[in-house]
């Protein structure tokens, strides 16, 4: 029996997380993010982590860049593409059903089911696939359950659970590693003038925008630990947005509420590239998305999704042996 005397005083009333910022802490907390069994966690704040480079595996006909390229039907050809994902250096495959393009016409939970769902089962059939963390790109809570069953680890939400009411209770319910994109208004709207407006400053607004969806999400019972955010390049952005916060991912990283918590950034093949370069077909932009790639790892994201792998494999590399010492 100790006695009381030798016992710590009771915790004043408050949040956990109210006790901790009140303590004298020289470095910011950072959480450890997992990813899949055979990856080592995120560690966002640790100075020598790796990035890792997320390949973009559309099974839709319609996306941007690579709509038909990959048909969920026709497993030989599918699993020759992942096999040179893989063999490329990527770490973490993102499977999408639902093109989330400008104006992209939506298609039902069932046909995008039906899209994802052989392909994950098929990336987890391969051997060779044994250390890769496999995503979900969806925004549908029934297309998330059905992807963790068939085998994903992540789920990548472009809209940070704000289309399906059910999508953070979902995410909650399955306990998976998430990925919450800052958006407004929908895949259709989010171009218009109102959702493109940043009257009180883009980083600011971006910050306290996603600190309210990652507020959601933990009422939802989303674990922090399990949460990465997207500032979401080309989301309801501008170009001259788009490079704004490419210039000061830092600056949002920083975000009191936002601090600690790992990054994903995708800009890979986008519009605003091929507005600045002159290049109009969006598979001939691996340059400027190479700089742009280059650019958000010296602002400290954690993650990159892009369509090249060979080459943004070895931007990364060059990055992160610049800036990740």
């Amino acid at each position: 029996m100790i006695p009381n005397e030798s016992l710590p005083p009771p915790l004043p009333s408050g949040t956990i997380l109210g006790h901790l910022s009140a303590l004298e802490i020289s470095q910011p907390i950072s959480t450890r993010t997992p990813l899949c069994p055979s990856l080592s966690p995120i560690t966002a704040l640790a100075c020598k982590r790796k990035t890792h480079v997320m390949s973009i595996l559309n099974v839709t006909p319609d996306s941007f860049s690579d709509g038909g390229q990959n048909d969920p039907t026709n497993m030989v050809g599918l699993k020759t593409t992942v096999l040179s994902m893989i063999s490329n250096g990527a770490t973490i495959i993102d499977v999408g059903g639902q093109s989330s393009r400008p104006n992209a016409p939506d298609i039902s939970a069932r046909e995008e089911i039906a899209r994802v769902v052989p392909a994950i089962k098929l990336i987890r059939s391969l051997p060779e696939a044994a250390g890769v963390a496999i995503s979900v790109d969806t925004y549908r809570a029934a297309v998330a359950e059905a992807a963790v069953a068939a085998g994903a680890h992540i789920i990548n939400d472009v809209s940070a659970g704000s289309l399906d009411e059910n999508m953070l209770a979902t995410m909650a319910k399955l306990g998976v590693t998430v990925c919450l994109m800052h958006m407004r208004g929908t895949p259709h709207t989010m171009t218009s003038k109102e959702n493109t407006s940043y009257p009180d400053g883009l980083i600011r607004t971006v910050a306290n925008e996603l600190e309210k969806r990652v507020a959601a999400a933990e009422a939802a019972g989303v674990r922090r630990w399990r949460i990465i955010l997207d500032p979401g390049i080309g989301f309801a952005k501008r170009q001259d947005q788009n490079l704004e916060l490419l210039r000061k991912m830092g600056e949002l990283r920083d975000s009191p509420g936002l601090r600690g918590l790992p990054w994903l950034v995708g800009t890979s093949r986008k519009g605003f590239i091929g507005k600045i370069t002159g290049v109009t077909e969006a598979k001939n932009r691996s340059w400027g998305t190479a700089a742009a790639v280059a650019a958000t790892i010296q602002g400290g994201a954690d993650i990159v999704r892009v369509h090249d792998i060979e080459e943004m494999v070895q931007v990364a590399k060059m990055a992160d042996a610049i800036w990740r010492v």
